[in-house]
């Protein structure tokens, strides 16, 4: 990984950020998206991403191909949730075991660090014991599932819910 860097995402990767995520909604119950986005429903999702601020998002990228993303988002709409943010990552299915997860993780850490961020928070669908061991390692500890929320491929997914305090 010796070409690998993170760095914050840009407009012009929209194309690439999609095609990752479509492959979760295809492949993998990781996300309860029935149907491929476009360009144009990501573009409203990536429009609530800064350069500064609480809710970033970044990008690993080797030799100018994007890897995987991460990034924090608002939680719950309500004013007093604002202090707690959701964390989220994808890699690409080619780079899945490589630790891109836990570097893009590390340093989307480090750029909200100095936000006025109190609680993190992370869901999952069991059994992924890969999302399990890097959010533990990263200092989330699990604190309940909601069974059977999701319908997906012919049947109903948990979700485990993690939290990180800072």
């Amino acid at each position: 990984m010796s070409g690998l860097t993170i760095r914050a995402a840009r407009f012009d990767d929209l194309p690439r950020l999609t095609e990752i995520y479509n492959h979760y909604v295809v492949h993998s119950p990781a996300t309860f998206d029935l149907e491929l986005k476009t360009l144009d429903q990501r573009r409203e999702w990536f429009a609530q991403f800064a350069q500064t601020g609480r809710h970033r998002l970044l990008v690993a990228e080797e030799n100018g191909w994007i890897l995987g993303y991460a990034g924090t988002t608002r939680w719950r709409p309500k004013p007093a949730y604002d202090t707690t943010v959701e964390t989220s990552i994808y890699c690409a299915p080619e780079s899945v075991g490589r630790g891109i997860g836990r570097k893009l993780y590390d340093a989307l850490f480090d750029a909200v660090a100095g936000e006025n961020i109190h609680c993190m928070v992370a869901g999952y669908v069991p059994p992924n014991p890969a999302s399990a061991a890097l959010h533990e390692r990263l200092g989330f500890t699990p604190v309940g599932v909601f069974t059977e929320v999701g319908y997906k491929f012919g049947r109903y997914w948990d979700v485990c819910w993690m939290q990180r305090r800072i």
